[in-house]
């Protein structure tokens, strides 16, 4: 469930782009710092959104340079670093270590397993650190894992699970920003678990693994409910956005939740048009 919440590039003028770099690798940077170079690789898009959402809205003081790192050792890149990256970092480990137990147990991936092992010391920190979020997630995916392993047939119950885990990761502080922040995260944690179900759907049908939709995927209204679903889920969290008080980095911030997030849709929709318009040239040849 990682890298959907992300940048649609090409709507972004080229100083955005290399702003939101600059968040993408001060969250590199944190991670490296706190949690080893093991931890830099678990880097997602979905961590870098929240970084650059949080900093948006409570304008902590920043340092920003440029830097070689080891990904990237010949050309310097700007970074923005504050108080807030060690959180989303933090959230970051987490989420990357319980996925890496999920692709153990769903697959019985040897590397899952491997990187679950390297990462459980970064795990354990973060857990000490953040205790009750940490279980929070725990009991989210437990139950996630349970009504798989029930074929559960509504999308709407992992989809909640998914929304009430994302919610306590955005709920940053108890303060007067904390239920829409919390409402936000819990609109892309719905969003995020549906275009995930999607997007895997045709590999879940070929490995006879579970997935939300195989109920729904053989109605002639399949792909107008999905899109109309997610449009819906998409929509509780910009609708919570658009309600804090956001100065800095809104053109950014909006390209991710009206476009990017829809990035991987469209590239589907995209391979799916292709695929109907190859098989029609190939019956007109024939």
């Amino acid at each position: 469930m990682f890298g959907y919440v992300t940048i649609a590039a090409g709507a972004l003028t080229p100083e955005q782009q290399v702003r939101y770099r600059a968040f993408y690798c001060g969250l590199c940077h944190a991670l490296g710092r706190r949690h080893g170079q093991l931890g830099r690789m678990t880097l997602s898009y979905d961590a870098t959104f929240l970084y650059l959402l949080l900093t948006s809205l409570y304008e902590p003081e920043s340092t920003e340079g440029s830097a070689r790192c080891l990904p990237h050792p010949f050309k310097p890149h700007a970074y923005v670093q504050n108080e807030l990256a060690d959180y989303c970092c933090d959230m970051n480990i987490a989420l990357a270590y319980h996925k890496c137990l999920d692709d153990w147990q769903d697959d019985h991936s040897l590397t899952g397993r491997t990187e679950a092992a390297l990462l459980r010391q970064a795990y354990d920190r973060v857990y000490s650190l953040y205790p009750d979020k940490c279980r929070e997630i725990e009991r989210c995916l437990k139950a996630i894992s349970a009504l798989e392993k029930s074929g559960e047939s509504s999308p709407d119950t992992g989809a909640n699970l998914s929304a009430r885990m994302l919610g306590v990761i955005y709920r940053f502080r108890e303060d007067m920003w904390a239920d829409t922040l919390g409402t936000l995260g819990e609109g892309l944690g719905r969003f995020v678990y549906l275009m995930d179900a999607y997007d895997d759907l045709e590999a879940d049908l070929k490995k006879g693994r579970y997935n939300p939709l195989h109920a729904w995927h053989d109605r002639d209204d399949y792909e107008t409910f999905v899109k109309d679903s997610l449009t819906l889920l998409i929509g509780e969290a910009t609708e919570a956005f658009e309600t804090l008080p956001l100065v800095q980095n809104m053109d950014i911030l909006r390209n991710i939740l009206y476009s990017g997030c829809w990035s991987r849709y469209q590239l589907k929709q995209q391979k799916h048009n292709g695929s109907v318009a190859e098989t029609g040239k190939n019956a007109g040849q024939a």
